[in-house]
């Protein structure tokens, strides 16, 4: 009698133990190793992957919680399957023993279920945290060629970027202007333009326009 009491209560303190022992967490960080991308400082860098784990995080969230929760559940499940089986076989002493072999048998069940689940969550975790440093133009492996953004286009702030760019042609021949003509009204070349119209005595508004155009075409 002793000994299969103790037989039930070591059984019944182990299937706890195997659950805790594999409980699903969140991940400290990423299995991945990225690199800078050329030409990036090291703070930079540090200051993204520090985003990127914050990224990774949030899409993971209470994954972990759930992954616990299905494991106990199927340890729980085990233990009432055992009882109901032992105690059909061998009455109260059976169904004792039963629901401590359950116990066990669905605690390395729940603990298989949680050690799966941490698995799959490091996989999401880790895919999350390389797609947020690939598009930040780091370098990540299995990702193919590193991503580099190309430079936005100049703002033309509403004018006419090809009429932009032929009054800043005029303006740079003109020396009222030192820079590309790169069809981007900007604040040098507006001023440009004001500093223009003030010396030949148009109205000063700064901005292209067709007249001032061939004004400008006609200054020699």
């Amino acid at each position: 009698m002793g000994i299969r009491h103790w037989r039930r209560t070591t059984l019944f303190a182990v299937a706890p133990a195997l659950l805790l022992a594999a409980c699903a967490q969140t991940p400290m960080g990423p299995t991945v190793q990225v690199m800078p991308g050329p030409g990036k400082s090291f703070e930079t860098f540090q200051y993204e992957q520090a985003g990127c784990k914050q990224f990774a995080e949030q899409a993971v969230a209470g994954q972990a919680e759930n992954a616990n929760i299905r494991g106990v559940a199927v340890g729980v499940v085990g233990t009432a399957l055992g009882a109901g089986l032992g105690g059909a076989i061998g009455g109260g002493h059976g169904a004792g023993i039963g629901a401590a072999s359950g116990a066990l048998g669905g605690g390395a069940l729940g603990a298989g279920s949680s050690a799966n689940a941490q698995y799959g969550i490091q996989q999401q975790y880790d895919n999350a945290f390389s797609q947020c440093m690939y598009s930040k133009g780091d370098m990540v492996p299995g990702y193919g060629p590193m991503m580099v953004q190309s430079p936005s286009p100049p703002p033309s702030y509403g004018y006419d970027p090809r009429l932009t760019h032929a009054v800043q042609v005029q303006l740079n021949r003109l020396g009222y202007l030192s820079g590309p003509a790169d069809g981007a009204m900007g604040p040098n070349t507006s001023h440009a333009i004001g500093t223009y119209e003030q010396t030949v005595g148009l109205p000063v508004d700064g901005v292209p326009s067709e007249p001032l155009l061939a004004r400008l075409q006609a200054t020699p």
